[in-house]
């Protein structure tokens, strides 16, 4: 199965938190969206392993992703090494999506920088043939993806554009609510993070109302690229009411 997008993440959650509303709006153009989860989470101070895999997955549907995947690289571990590297090399060679995204590559949390760094590295050698790949004992082709685009998550960053996310927005919270886990829950006696607090789902709606307001709508979701991206002037010129 080829996929259009993959969002390469650290944790279940990530890509909810980061870019749920944009996912969501790429399914619904029908594109085939995929999300792949480096780790299971374990290492997280609330829930467990197991809970949060049935959370990403009910949050999958939210979003309606045509994959959910997990790397089971160990939390707290994701090093920068050949066997992790060729993990992430020979999923995008099985799905040969157009677009990658991936963590900025800074952020309060290190593994969200190595997955920056792991996923960056892999769009680069998984097009390279001489670097061999098997998936069920059948040789891989090398496969390069066009655009490698970086989401935000906990530091900001100046955005090399803003995706509309207004009228997806209610479903991406949706799909963060799946995670009962994770997030503010006055019955839980687990203890508070970071996530957990009230303030912090205040935080997210806060941030896509800023991004939306950049760009004179309701809800946005900000994006980094190192390269440039081209503009339809034309488009953007006919859209204009």
């Amino acid at each position: 199965m080829n996929l259009d997008v993959i969002a390469f993440t650290a944790h279940p959650d990530d890509a909810e938190l980061a870019m749920g509303g944009t996912l969501i709006k790429l399914a619904m153009n029908d594109l085939r969206v995929g999300i792949v989860d480096l780790t299971r989470g374990e290492l997280g101070t609330r829930g467990s392993a197991e809970t949060r895999q049935k959370e990403a997955f009910q949050a999958a549907i939210i979003l309606k992703t045509a994959l959910r995947e997990n790397l089971n690289i160990p939390d707290g571990d994701i090093q920068n090494n050949k066997e992790n590297l060729m993990k992430v090399i020979m999923c995008i060679r099985k799905y040969r999506p157009k677009i990658i995204f991936a963590p900025y590559f800074n952020d309060r949390h290190p593994d969200h920088i190595a997955v920056s760094k792991l996923a960056k590295k892999a769009c680069f050698y998984s097009g390279l043939p001489k670097i061999r790949t098997f998936d069920k004992e059948k040789p891989q082709e090398a496969y390069r993806p066009e655009k490698l685009f970086y989401f935000m998550q906990t530091y900001t960053f100046i955005p090399s554009f803003i995706v509309d996310i207004s009228d997806t927005f209610e479903l991406k919270m949706k799909a963060m609510r799946a995670y009962e886990s994770q997030f503010y829950n006055p019955k839980s006696t687990e203890p508070e993070t970071f996530i957990s607090k009230p303030g912090f789902i205040k935080f997210i709606e806060s941030r896509a109302e800023f991004y939306g307001f950049k760009i004179g709508k309701a809800y946005g979701e900000p994006f980094y690229t190192e390269e440039s991206v081209e503009l339809n002037l034309v488009d953007t010129v006919k859209g204009i009411s």
